[in-house]
């Protein structure tokens, strides 16, 4: 087989690729015996008709088309490893010439893996957010603690405060006609949760037990609902009863109640280190993104169509599968939004060219400095994740190669490594 390499455009390659006589002859002969098989003779049984007559009732030209199926897909393939190319989309592919004892040529066009003009990317300079937690902090997470374990009580006579919660009756009206989804019986309603159309849960403060009240609100102009958007609407209310938390004094009886320590500050303790912890990470985790922007933001490359794309379908994709867990198909979400398939592509287009870009830059980097993944790095990594999902890591091993993503796996490691660098490095 031979191979000619031609950049017609900055990231489209032609391969003009030759197919030896003797190896095309053999996908000619795997042509003849699939369509023999396939045709009834009179006088011959089905398979074993001489070429010729297969040739003469079939075409030559049939049998020629599905050798072709049989050469190009493993001639094309050779020839990638060969050149050296990235591929990132199909070819396209003509025959150029091809006939049984001949040598075969076709032409592939494809879109390769763009050039990158790397820039600065070590000595960047990029800051790491310090972290610090001060008592505010840690007293709102006490506060949210005590909220979760108060007491909740049945208020026998009294009004409706803030932080209650009121169970209603309501029914809503529009030019008072009922709309649908507009009424509800015995519902908690806890106020000031905005769970409901604003300005509705302020006019219940004061209300007493067994109060009948009309709630006059008018609906937000972007309210899922278009027959509701915008308008004015008037809410028949009962309220049947009201809900009240008794929180818990904050004392040391409180932190060995919700808590394994023995006193209040040991609590607030933990929830300082825990705190500072995860403020640590979320500061790390900035950092590097910072650190990877400035690398990316410092280099020059220009990203192939098809990749945005491409990335475009699988974020749509992931959405979709995200969605489909939550018992929501994709076409219910689209519809709740208030959008479309186009929509949603365009509102994905800035984010996947920004992560194509970053995901060019990290591998050139890579390439520069010589960062791989070795055997042992992707066996202890595939070990990693086995024991994640309790997952053998052999059979968790075999099904990554079984879907050809076991490259894929050994990338995202080398790109965690090039992250990694360009950290250590900044």
């Amino acid at each position: 087989m031979a191979v000619k390499v031609d950049r017609i455009e900055k990231n489209r390659v032609a391969l003009e690729i030759t197919v030896a006589a003797a190896d095309f002859q053999q996908a000619y002969d795997r042509a003849y015996k699939k369509l023999a098989g396939r045709v009834n003779i009179p006088g011959f049984r089905k398979g074993k008709a001489p070429k010729a007559v297969i040739e003469a009732r079939v075409g030559k030209e049939a049998i020629l088309e599905e050798a072709y199926e049989f050469a190009i897909p493993d001639a094309y393939s050779k020839a990638i490893d060969e050149s050296g190319i990235e591929p990132v989309d199909h070819p396209e592919v003509d025959v150029v010439s091809g006939e049984a004892g001949k040598d075969m040529v076709f032409k592939a066009t494809v879109v390769v893996k763009p050039e990158v003009e790397l820039g600065q990317y070590k000595g960047l300079g990029v800051e790491k957010t310090a972290v610090t937690v001060d008592d505010a902090q840690v007293d709102s997470q006490i506060k949210s603690m005590q909220e979760r374990h108060a007491k909740i009580t049945d208020i026998e006579e009294g009004k409706v405060e803030d932080g209650d919660t009121a169970v209603i009756d309501f029914e809503g009206f529009v030019n008072d006609e009922a709309f649908p989804g507009g009424k509800g019986t015995d519902y908690p309603l806890v106020i000031g949760s905005n769970t409901f159309i604003p300005g509705f849960e302020e006019q219940l403060v004061g209300a007493l037990i067994g109060a009948e009240l009309d709630v006059k609100v008018t609906f937000p102009v972007e309210y899922h609902s278009t027959d509701l958007a915008g308008k004015d609407a008037m809410f028949k209310v009962s309220v049947k009863g009201i809900k009240r938390k008794e929180l818990t004094p904050l004392d040391d009886e409180f932190a060995k109640d919700v808590s394994e320590f023995e006193t209040l500050e040991e609590l607030k303790a933990d929830i300082r280190s825990k705190l500072l912890k995860t403020g640590e990470d979320k500061a790390e985790k900035d950092f590097r993104n910072a650190v990877v922007a400035k690398a990316v933001e410092n280099a020059a490359v220009e990203i192939p169509e098809v990749m945005v794309d491409q990335r475009v379908a699988e974020m749509v994709n992931d959405l979709a599968q995200r969605l489909k867990y939550q018992g929501l198909s994709f076409e219910q979400y689209l519809e709740y939004a208030g959008t479309n398939l186009q929509e949603m592509q365009d509102k994905y287009r800035p984010q996947a060219e920004q992560s194509v870009k970053a995901e060019l830059i990290l591998e050139a980097v890579a390439r520069q400095e010589g960062i791989e993944a070795s055997d042992a790095e992707i066996q202890a990594e595939i070990e990693k994740y086995a024991e994640q999902y309790k997952q053998d890591a052999a059979q968790f091993r075999s099904a990554l190669e079984k879907r050809g993503e076991l490259k894929l796996f050994s990338r995202g490691l080398v790109n965690d490594k090039t992250v990694e660098f360009l950290a250590a490095n900044n």
